[in-house]
């Protein structure tokens, strides 16, 4: 098991622990994995998986209601059917895993954008409004643009939230290389990379917010293998191939991506992930070290859940501590015994 997912283990194990109390008396099921993940379902108008302040704006939001269209990948093989609703397909904003569903759950909560010392510490503009899933669409060498998504933009400020996702993924050479910019904005060869994988059919179960959680991989024929590669390269420019396997390849794309994407908006970028997850800290410097610009390295930022934390009002931070064990530096997160503290209303 490598570093990264040491700690990101851990802390799912926290988390799962927690939901497996919080959820009593809401609407929930347990997947079929050991530990299992929590998955709430909405009830009448609250949802077990959000502050019930953060989901009545949701629900106010035809925008922001839109974030629950992304069905739950795996739902059919590892959850069971929804009890209130057994029509309803599972969302990944369902999973008590769901670094997303932490991110709606700050930002969409009344007062939390409007507050100065979150403005001031995250450095966006007094009005900005929240854009959960922005489309970024960064230029290619090739003339086009790709489908980047960026989990929230406030003003001028794009937000990549990380909670117990493995690492930021890993790309090919070839997909990396195709960024128009890449080379004004990095110092290629101080980029992190590894070595790629055989290409792999992944049983994923538990986590379909993160490709590469937990996976159980089944070896393909030399055939299948031949195929995906060539749907691969079908949507890249024709003078990029992907990397066999074993060659090496960027880590950390999704920093590079959004680096790169706040290089074409003029905007600021900040990674938001959580103080139990160093491996995270320690993978996003090694992106911003390569960053050849000290203008653009100043509109770099980090923070984490916890720092965050401690700008929200007094009730959010009570459902930070309860559900996600995350408390202001400085504070001890209630025992894990202690996830039912919250009442159901």
């Amino acid at each position: 098991m490598s570093y990264g997912a040491i700690y990101a283990s851990a802390l799912r194990q926290e988390l799962a622990a927690r939901s497996r109390l919080y959820a009593q008396g809401r609407a929930h099921v347990e997947s079929y994995g050991n530990p299992p993940v929590i998955v709430y379902a909405p009830e009448d108008e609250r949802h077990g998986n959000f502050f019930d302040p953060a989901y009545e704006a949701i629900a106010a939001n035809p925008n922001w209601m839109r974030r629950f269209n992304k069905v739950h990948a795996q739902a059919a093989r590892s959850l069971p059917k929804p009890a209130i609703d057994a029509a309803r397909r599972w969302r990944e904003l369902d999973s008590c895993m769901s670094s997303d569903a932490l991110l709606m759950n700050i930002f969409c909560a009344p007062g939390a954008v409007e507050s100065m010392l979150v403005q001031n510490t995250l450095g966006f503009e007094a009005g900005a409004k929240p854009i959960f899933g922005w489309k970024a669409k960064v230029p290619l060498r090739n003339g086009r643009l790709d489908a980047t998504e960026i989990d929230l933009r406030l003003g001028l400020l794009l937000i990549e939230a990380k909670l117990t996702e493995s690492d930021f993924q890993s790309r090919a050479t070839a997909y990396v290389e195709a960024y128009r910019d890449l080379d004004a904005v990095f110092d290629r060869e101080l980029l992190p990379r590894v070595p790629l994988p055989p290409i792999r059919r992944k049983e994923r179960t538990e986590f379909p917010e993160d490709y590469s959680q937990e996976p159980e991989e089944v070896p393909v024929s030399l055939a299948e293998q031949a195929q995906l590669l060539r749907g691969v390269q079908a949507q890249m420019p024709s003078r990029f191939v992907s990397d066999p396997p074993g060659e090496p390849g960027y880590a950390g794309y999704q920093l590079i991506r959004n680096v790169l994407a706040a290089h074409a908006t003029g905007c600021s970028f900040c990674v938001i992930h959580d103080e139990r997850r160093p491996d995270l800290r320690e993978a996003w410097f090694q992106v911003m070290s390569a960053v050849r610009n000290a203008e653009m390295r100043v509109r770099l930022k980090v923070l984490t859940w916890q720092e965050l934390a401690a700008l929200v009002p007094e009730d959010l931070q009570k459902f930070l501590d309860v559900k996600y064990g995350i408390v202001a530096p400085g504070k001890i997160a209630s025992p894990v015994g202690e996830a039912a503290g919250l009442d159901p209303i």
